[in-house]
């Protein structure tokens, strides 16, 4: 599998060296462009110029229009290649993006949107979901403040519903191969964000449609004023051949004061219309790509993205070339003087009005579910593409609670935020309820990144993506970890206070009537005392845990700790074990069963030039 990883990024290093060739050839076109249209510009200024002094007006005013035209085109033309210019090197990033999230290159992974930690939450913290090196960061390609939460959320989802999962699983299996669907959406969400700058959250567009609700009214006077138009027009070419009174002068008068005491009811069409038509159509580069999208036999992704193709008459696609037209038509009141001539005799303004208030409500009831779909799509986009990264990880089997022997298994169990190279793989299973791992070992050893690796990859199964692992089977349960904990000068609690706080919580977790059992994991437990009364803590504690509605696992630096085991049939022994060779300490980060038979600390003392007392 570290063979096909390495296949996956020499591809991609491939694309980008392809691409990069590609930018530097339209990179030069563009330049040339430039320099023809400046050529264009002086010679064409030059020309008519000299050609309004020596021949006369009408041929310097033909030749400034040739140059114009001339310009026009070739502007044009340029516009094209640059926005080709842009496209190539938004996908050469996002090649190079992928290459870094495979290499856990930080600095070449988008930061993203940054969310706000929640100090009391049960394993956000301990586990690295967010942060600047985070899981979430790691995972996140969505580009919409929305589906960026959302793939957070799901991480730090507390209660894992088995459909969910199971769905999300199919998902995120069928979207993994569709490397090319998944990076053109994730190149036309950048150009959209680019549209629409840093601020766009989505939802923006729609908040603005829920206060532009049209009147009522509006049909009524639109048939109305209609009426009265008609009549003018009629009353007015019964005049040209007929003796009779001249009607069309009232009718025409009634109208304008029709059209300009209903000035509010309509409203700014042409602001409006202009807000509407390049709102959407900043938009119009997702939502038209998912509903042209040759789906095929991808079933599941066909029926998430049925709301942009199911009905035809009221697509993406459909709307913005009518909210485009009434922009069109809007713009008639730049030119004050024919705005109202042509609203003397036709209802324009009504009409625009109320063919904008019809796409404002058809908008309106489906942008929502467009962008749902979007953000959906965006967090499973994330998964897939770490699944397609990371081609060694696996979708874990999440169990049901029916007569499941297996609660907890993983084989060749990784932390997906450790390079590959420097990466060891362990096994670890639970096989019943009640079951508490005291696991032992020196400092640096790895027990703490162990129990960092079992909690991330039980966030990552329960939001549905890939697991670092050969196999992993799971139950489901609650996660709770007491790891990384620190004290708070602000709040004035010392850092055995806030362990005390974070075991307590645990506790009142466990307490909890929940179906699912509680799954902790707890790293150095009451280091934050002296060594008698840590023993007496911990035994507590361990008691407190053993054969209640949770598993978990416990390391400790408390030998003594270990021989719980011998009273309590559901404490288990593990450990990590280090050697010293040739002066330096080598650590194999595996983990064996049994209580670990050395410790280190003296030894690291001594090798960094500490005195250390000989004992009698």
């Amino acid at each position: 599998m570290v063979d096909k990883k390495q296949e996956r990024i020499q591809l991609l290093e491939a694309q980008i060296n392809r691409l990069q060739k590609r930018i530097d050839n339209l990179d030069q076109r563009s330049m040339r462009y430039s320099w023809v249209r400046l050529a264009i510009f002086f010679i064409g200024l030059a020309l008519s110029v000299v050609a309004f002094i020596l021949v006369g007006w009408w041929l310097g005013l033909l030749l400034a229009l040739v140059t114009l035209t001339t310009f026009a085109i070739v502007a044009h033309f340029h516009g094209k290649i640059d926005r080709s210019l842009a496209r190539h090197t938004l996908w050469s990033h996002i090649k190079a993006t992928h290459i870094a999230r495979m290499q856990l290159d930080w600095h070449k992974i988008p930061v993203g949107y940054r969310v706000e930690l929640q100090p009391d939450h049960p394993f956000e913290f301990d586990l690295d979901i967010t942060g600047p090196h985070s899981l979430h960061r790691l995972l996140n390609t969505a580009v919409s403040r929305e589906g960026s939460q959302r793939l957070h959320d799901w991480l730090l989802n507390t209660m894992p519903d088995l459909a969910t999962i199971r769905r999300r699983q199919e998902l995120v299996r069928e979207l993994t191969p569709l490397t090319l669907f998944r990076d053109k959406l994730l190149l036309k969400s950048l150009l959209v964000s680019k549209q629409v700058a840093e601020q766009w959250e989505g939802k923006r567009l729609l908040t603005w449609l829920n206060q532009q609700a049209p009147s009522a009214w509006l049909l009524p006077l639109l048939w109305g004023t209609g009426i009265l138009n008609a009549l003018t027009i009629a009353f007015f070419l019964l005049n040209l051949f007929l003796p009779m009174p001249h009607l069309w002068i009232f009718t025409l008068l009634a109208g304008l004061l029709l059209f300009f005491g209903t000035a509010k009811l309509r409203g700014d069409i042409f602001d409006d219309a202009n807000y509407l038509s390049s709102g959407f159509a900043a938009l119009s580069g997702v939502l038209r790509y998912l509903e042209a999208y040759p789906y095929g036999r991808h079933q599941l992704l066909k029926k998430l993205c049925e709301p942009f193709f199911l009905k035809r008459a009221h697509s993406p696609s459909r709307l913005l070339k009518g909210t485009a037209r009434i922009s069109s038509m809007a713009t008639l009141r730049n030119n004050p003087l024919l705005w109202l001539l042509v609203n003397a005799l036709l209802p324009w303004d009504l009409y625009c009005a109320y063919r904008l208030g019809h796409y404002k409500k058809q908008i309106t009831t489906r942008l929502p579910v467009w962008l749902d779909v979007w953000f959906e799509l965006e967090a499973l986009n994330s998964l897939a593409t770490f699944a397609y990264l990371n081609p060694e990880y696996v979708l874990p089997d999440v169990l049901s609670e029916a007569g499941r022997p297996v609660i907890f298994q993983g084989r060749d169990l990784g932390h997906p935020l450790i390079p590959a190279e420097k990466k060891i793989v362990n096994d670890f299973a639970v096989e019943q309820l009640g079951e508490v791992f005291i696991i032992t070992g020196s400092n640096m050893a790895g027990k703490s990144t162990f129990l960092r690796t079992l909690g991330v990859n039980l966030c990552l199964a329960y939001c549905g993506g890939p697991v670092n692992a050969s196999t992993f089977q799971t139950s489901l349960f609650r996660l709770f970890t007491c790891i990384r904990v620190s004290d708070s000068v602000t709040d004035g609690y010392s850092y055995f206070y806030a362990e005390v706080r974070r075991l307590k919580a645990l506790l009142v977790e466990l307490e909890k009537s929940n179906p699912f059992p509680l799954f902790f994991l707890i790293d150095e437990i009451f280091k934050g005392t002296n060594n008698r009364e840590r023993l007496i803590g911990s035994r507590s504690y361990v008691h407190a845990l053993v054969g209640r509605n949770c598993v978990g696992a416990i390391s400790t630096h408390d030998l003594e700790l270990v021989k719980l085991a011998e009273e309590l049939p559901a404490v288990k022994n593990y450990h990590f074990r280090e050697e010293v060779v040739d002066g330096h300490m080598v650590f194999d980060y595996k983990l064996r069963p049994g209580p670990c038979p050395t410790t280190n600390a003296l030894k690291i003392m001594q090798m960094e030039g500490l005195p250390i007392e000989e004992s009698n």
